[in-house]
């Protein structure tokens, strides 16, 4: 299958591109930022002109959209808004009338609103039913995205869409002491439990977000225009999170007794079903054995699932 890619230069687009060539498909990476690969484009896709040029010139069978300003507060709120949502619509509008029939689109967690002094889910683990609550414009941008994705899919429905929210994303590189997205290491974040609370202790290693693309491409059954959390199994924290609740999150510390032992505060039930889709990557298979020691926190993994960092 040939397949687009945009921001595939980018942390959780190295990983895509490559998870997808390694699965046998063609892929031709769609970024602003430079590519040393033959073949890729290096382009800004806040040019609908341009984007349009590029999916007709390429004619791509699938289209899997993750350029974005990544990261809240990186820039005015007004930029962040209309980039993302801007060049969201350009590459929907250009995929479509280039023919692609399956696009995918990346969103976030961060729709949920937590952060928010007040917020409060009403429930634990988190789904994709829980109304979004976004107070900043990076999260609006997200759901703007996902509201795109459900009006192109009952617009155009000879096109298989859906949205995810990719977590935390965890490059491989950084499993081995490289800075996360916020700059801390995977360490730190462990080490200090008020760094993850931030994001609720969700995480993604990079490799298992691939996954879920590959899965989602091979669902032809999946219904179109839908939303899916991709998250780790477990939580980015060494004491189970339901126990730290009361210190880092003392707004939700009522939902703690809804949580069982390591698990993630976000349910992955509905990629699961419609996809067959589950990570196979955690923090604790993936963080190299001597930093497990320092940590204490040497967790048994069975040998089907783990994998090499």
């Amino acid at each position: 299958m040939h397949i687009a890619v945009t921001g595939g230069s980018g942390r959780l687009g190295r990983s895509v591109v490559a998870g997808l060539r390694e699965a046998g498909h063609h892929v031709t990476s769609i970024d602003r930022t430079e590519s040393q690969r033959p073949g890729d484009i290096t382009a800004d896709l806040t040019d609908p002109s341009r984007t349009a040029e590029i999916f007709e010139e390429l004619q791509p069978e699938a289209v899997i959209h993750l350029a974005a300003i990544a990261v809240p507060f990186t820039a005015p709120e007004r930029t962040i808004f209309d980039v993302n949502t801007g060049m969201g619509f350009s590459v929907l509008e250009a995929a479509v009338s280039a023919g692609t029939p399956r696009i995918l689109v990346a969103s976030s967690p961060t729709v949920l609103g937590y952060g928010r002094p007040g917020w409060h889910p009403g429930r634990l683990p988190l789904d994709e039913r829980i109304e979004p609550q976004p107070f900043h414009a990076y999260a609006l941008s997200k759901v703007t995205l996902e509201k795109m994705v459900s009006t192109f899919a009952l617009a155009h429905p000879q096109v298989r869409l859906a949205a995810f929210r990719p977590c935390y994303v965890i490059a491989p590189e950084e499993w081995r002491g490289a800075p996360t997205q916020q700059g801390h290491t995977v360490e730190e974040r462990l080490v200090k439990p008020e760094l993850a609370a931030v994001s609720l202790f969700n995480y993604l290693d990079a490799r298992d977000a691939a996954d879920f693309v590959l899965a989602w491409l091979e669902a032809e059954a999946a219904p179109s225009g839908a939303c899916y959390f991709a998250a780790a199994v477990d939580a980015l924290s060494i004491t189970p999170p339901a126990q730290l609740l009361p210190k880092y999150l003392p707004e939700i510390a009522d939902l703690s007794d809804q949580l069982s032992a390591d698990s993630s505060l976000f349910s992955i039930e509905a990629a699961r079903r419609d996809l067959g889709w589950a990570p196979t990557r955690s923090w604790r298979n993936q963080l190299p054995a001597e930093t497990l020691e320092r940590l204490g926190a040497a967790a048994p993994v069975a040998a089907a699932d783990r994998s090499t960092p």
